[in-house]
């Protein structure tokens, strides 16, 4: 079912595997193109850009762009109680995950007298995107609020897409998770218009339940989405921070014959689900075991829910099975490919966990597959795609506080380090530093 790519006896440089492995395609330029207008018509329009937006988009005219306190409160009531449930012990776990990523402030003493203190700030406000599309994605709403909410942040908003089918709200799921997480602030805005309402803010459109100022600009955004969310971000990035340019998702499975081919198959149906141009790659050194995992996955998608969908997915370019001649090139093509989600399903997953250094998250061993780190492990799923996890971390707690260093030297140690500044400063044709620290200390 999957195409092969055999990288048997071929180099696995990073220049070589860079040409031969499965990656979705993306214009990006095309998207930038498209999503330019949409931005700059919310910074001259406001609520009136958005509701155009909602209207072309998403089939609906939303009769007010902030959700009115009491719909979150009415979709949190009727919630299903063991949904409810599921919500919360995901929030708890996350709490948990996240806390530990929080760096401590610390002091550190240079010279007797010379302090540096390392502090650690969080941002003030933030926007959270949460996409619509083809699924409901509460989960994404826990993954962006917990980690901005163990921050520290102290404003917090969110959007997601109008539904026409629930009046112009956000879906009823995602509402309910933002009151059970407190977020009182959210929008039934999507797409690249959020991220342009987030990065400007927006001015309420008159005659409608707006208030007059709609939406305050914020310092970060976050949140994943398609690629002209990707887009979007690009283009404000500068004007606010963001976490990433982050596109369709995917998976690769890094496994040897001792893996359940059935586990693997089913791992890699869970992302195809997803979306038509979700990437589903396995990496082995067993052609018997990569033709199990075929018959298994034929099987499992034509049961599947989401048959048509999958069946695009994993035929497309973007899917694949890597034949390799060993583990420790099936390792190399894993970090060069720099994979969204990476599970291990080897013999010795631990050892090559340990080798792996470029993958969003990394799932090791049988017990693990991605849809535990989706809800319930307590890591977060907002994660780096076609490979830019060679440089990109996935959502954390880093994504909301600024490192500030704070400088404290007594007039002692300021004045034991004037020579050697001032020769520095004069090497360098700034004088002026030096006088600084010399009027200071009364000399010239």
């Amino acid at each position: 079912m999957l195409q092969r790519i055999d990288l048997r006896g071929v180099s696995v440089s990073r220049s070589v595997l860079a040409d031969k492995l499965p990656r979705a395609a993306f214009n990006i330029e095309h998207a930038l193109d498209v999503v330019r207008p949409l931005i700059e018509d919310v910074r001259e329009r406001g609520g009136a850009a958005l509701r155009d937006s909602a209207e072309k988009f998403d089939g609906v005219r939303p009769a007010a762009l902030r959700v009115p306190a009491e719909e979150l409160e009415r979709a949190a009531t009727q919630l299903d109680p063991q949904l409810r449930k599921a919500l919360e012990v995901s929030i708890a776990h996350n709490r948990a995950g996240h806390r530990a990523q929080l760096p401590e402030e610390k002091l550190t003493e240079v010279m007797p007298g010379g302090f540096v203190r390392q502090r650690w700030i969080p941002v003030k406000r933030v926007g959270l995107y949460v996409p619509g599309g083809l699924a409901v994605y509460p989960s994404s709403v826990i993954m962006n609020a917990v980690a901005a909410q163990v921050a520290g942040v102290e404003g917090i908003a969110l959007a997601s897409p109008a539904q026409a089918e629930f009046a112009g709200l956000p879906h009823p799921t995602i509402l309910a998770a933002c009151h059970l997480l407190g977020i009182t602030e959210v929008y039934a805005v999507g797409g690249a218009s959020a991220v342009g309402m987030f990065a400007y803010g927006a001015a309420g459109e008159p005659g409608t339940k707006d208030p007059e100022v709609l939406c305050d600009p914020v310092d970060v955004v976050t949140g994943p989405g398609n690629i002209f969310v990707a887009a979007a971000k690009r283009l404000v990035r500068g004007v606010v921070g963001i976490d990433a340019e982050a596109g369709t998702t995917e998976i690769a499975v890094l496994a040897d014959a001792t893996a359940n081919p059935e586990h693997v198959a089913a791992d890699l149906l869970s992302q195809a689900e997803h979306d038509p141009a979700a990437a589903s790659v396995l990496i082995t050194d067993s052609t018997e075991f990569a033709e199990r995992v075929d018959v298994a996955l034929e099987r499992r998608a034509d049961a599947t829910k989401h048959s048509e969908r999958v069946h695009t997915a994993l035929t497309g370019p973007q899917s694949g099975t890597v034949l390799v001649d060993d583990m420790d090139a099936g390792v190399a093509v894993a970090n060069a490919y720099g994979a969204e989600h990476l599970e291990i399903q080897t013999e010795k997953a631990p050892h090559h966990a340990d080798l792996i250094h470029n993958a969003g998250a990394i799932f090791v061993g049988p017990y693990n597959p991605v849809p535990l780190g989706d809800y319930m492990a307590g890591s977060n799923h907002v994660l780096p795609t076609g490979g830019t996890a060679v440089f990109n971390s996935g959502l954390n707690v880093h994504a909301f506080i600024k490192s500030v260093q704070s400088v404290e030297y007594s007039r002692e140690a300021m004045e034991k380090v004037y020579p050697l500044l001032k020769a520095v400063a004069l090497d360098e044709d700034l004088p002026a530093h030096a006088e600084a620290l010399a009027a200071r200390l009364d000399t010239e």
